[in-house]
């Protein structure tokens, strides 16, 4: 009896979801880059540190809606290229890498330049940066309704949806300074309210750059418990023994799997991969996984040793 092998790929389902909301990332994506550059110039013409923090905070939303579009746009090419069979989904990954890099820098620069501002006080003029702070919020409130529908349907629209929420939080704290320096003159309250950005940055940082390289480095999914996997794949039918298994994530709602099932002689091993394939969606969300079931006298597998 040979082995059998089955491949079982719902991938170019995935994006689907997303697919149904491009017009709404692209509108709010239109939306952040402009007021992104706002920003910069105001901050750097006022001299607002909270401002300068504030457009590194919407700058990570320019990038999260921006990856969100390049996902929908890389699983739709992974039907178009025959040499590309998981189209560009890694290109997310590596963009997410590069935003967390980045995002540490602007975290770091942003302490740096409030422990500066904190010993050598500057003026502030705090009526455009209000106006400016005005608008940003205004701006994530017309995106944060845009993406809200499509949040709930996709959970790479969701992510974004997400960093323009975490980004009204910016915006309330650039309209805090400018009222609180506007009446008091506390100078001090622009470094202040800049570095608490800066820091709220940091742990979003950590997490996508941990999440990026998880990913890279094709470790199982946080989420996933592996060996309760195999042992759930070992009580099929039929199955005596499960090994080879590996689990990793292609890209973001994108989890793939490969197995190994050795089956006792006679068992029908169609049947074992439907119940494996069944196990694998229901219970897990793994919709693209590779398994090959063989018989328990089988010795031509070598798993991956290091």
């Amino acid at each position: 009896m040979s082995g059998t092998s089955y491949g079982h790929n719902h991938g170019a389902l995935a994006p689907r979801a997303g697919a149904r909301h491009v017009r709404p990332l692209l509108i709010s994506l239109g939306l952040t880059f402009a007021f992104l550059i706002v920003q910069v110039v105001t901050g750097f013409v006022t001299g607002s540190l909270a401002l300068l923090s504030d457009a590194g905070n919407m700058a990570t939303d320019v990038l999260g809606l921006g990856m969100a579009l390049a996902a929908i746009q890389a699983a739709s090419n992974a039907q178009n290229h025959s040499q590309r069979t998981f189209g560009l989904y890694r290109l997310e990954i590596l963009a997410a890498l590069a935003n967390a890099v980045l995002l540490f820098g602007v975290a770091s620069y942003i302490g740096f330049e409030s422990i500066n501002r904190l010993s050598n006080a500057r003026d502030v003029a705090s009526t455009p940066v209000l106006v400016v702070g005005v608008i940003g919020l205004v701006i994530n409130v017309i995106a944060f309704k845009l993406l809200r529908a499509g949040s709930k349907e996709s959970l790479n629209v969701r992510g974004a949806y997400l960093e323009v929420m975490s980004d009204m939080l910016g915006s309330v704290g650039v309209i805090a300074a400018a009222i609180i320096w506007g009446i008091t003159g506390w100078t001090w309250v622009d470094p202040v309210i800049g570095a608490a950005i800066g820091v709220f940055i940091l742990p979003r940082a950590y997490k996508l750059g941990r999440t990026a390289i998880r990913v890279l480095v094709q470790s199982a999914p946080e989420h996933l418990n592996v060996a309760a996997l195999q042992a759930e794949l070992g009580t099929i039918a039929g199955v005596v023994d499960v090994h080879d298994l590996h689990v990793w994530t292609l890209t973001s709602e994108m989890d793939v799997a490969s197995a190994h099932l050795m089956v006792a002689s006679g068992v029908d091993t169609y049947g074992v991969l439907d119940q494996a394939r069944v196990l694998l969606a229901e219970r897990h969300g793994i919709t693209h996984a590779t398994l090959q079931v063989e018989p328990d006298d089988h010795q031509g597998c070598n798993e991956l040793t290091w």
